[in-house]
């Protein structure tokens, strides 16, 4: 990620490729709002985004659950998988109600993020806090070199700066990078992927392409599958603008099937069958 432009994220909103993304996501994102539903139901389609997102994002982490266990299940102690989907669920139902400290605070947000995620799982001096100089790290979809503590603490200081000082670029291209940046970077002793695609969600919500959160990227990251995935992402961590530009259209694509999962829960509400 360049930071000598003024504005660089505006800057990667311009590499080859993005502008279609960019355009062909907020097609689909205005589609589903368009939808008769909508007008009425929104909190339910919400709810239900919420909950697919949720188990989208924990299959990726390892947790690949059914949608009805995951709707049907009350506790999520015990097992390692239970308590993967349990920190999903626990983070997406968290992200809308950080958005105004996003904006002034990022690395508050993102602390934020891993206590809710941790749930009491890690030693307390490790929750909530980049990780020190030599502090493992347990993030096995991400195999990428993990950069040190100090790169971390300047990584993390760098992308706060971009997204307090705001910037034209589309909401797409912020989300991608605050995703892609956050797994690089795995800055936590664990749930850095759950975190990441989190805020990615915060991201999206609050730049008011999703204000209502009925777009979970998470599902079509799912739907794409962990290799896709995990492709897409080392594209990013090469920094070439190719790279960079496959990651994007890979996020803009997941949003897309968010929409389109969101699409279908409209259509059942309308029909009486959710």
């Amino acid at each position: 990620m360049s930071t000598t432009a003024s504005d660089p994220l505006a800057t990667l909103g311009a590499l080859p490729g993005v502008p279609d993304a960019v355009d062909s996501v907020r097609k689909a994102v205005d589609r589903v709002y368009g939808h008769r539903v909508m007008r009425r139901r929104s909190n339910e389609v919400t709810a239900e985004a919420a909950l697919r997102g949720s188990r989208g994002s924990a299959a990726l982490a390892g947790a690949d659950w059914n949608l009805e266990e995951v709707r049907r299940r009350t506790d999520f102690s015990g097992e390692d998988e239970a308590r993967t989907v349990g920190a999903a669920l626990r983070l997406t139902a968290e992200a809308g109600q950080l958005l105004s400290v996003w904006r002034q605070s990022p690395l508050r947000v993102l602390a934020r993020l891993h206590l809710v995620a941790a749930g009491g799982a890690a030693p307390d001096d490790a929750v909530g806090r980049p990780r020190l100089a030599g502090e493992p790290v347990e993030e096995p979809l991400i195999e990428a070199p993990l950069p040190g503590a100090d790169e971390v603490a300047g990584r993390l200081e760098a992308l706060s700066r971009l997204i307090i000082a705001g910037s034209a670029a589309p909401a797409l291209v912020t989300a991608a990078v605050v995703h892609g940046e956050l797994l690089a970077l795995r800055p936590f002793g664990s749930h850095n992927g759950l975190v990441a695609r989190t805020a990615e969600r915060v991201v999206l919500i609050g730049s008011g392409l999703d204000p209502k959160s009925i777009c979970p990227a998470e599902v079509g990251h799912a739907e794409q599958g962990r290799a896709a995935y995990v492709a897409a992402f080392e594209g990013y961590t090469t920094g070439t603008p190719e790279g960079v530009a496959a990651w994007i259209a890979h996020c803009g694509r997941s949003v897309e099937l968010g929409v389109r999962e969101s699409t279908a829960v409209c259509e059942a509400l309308q029909r009486g069958a959710a």
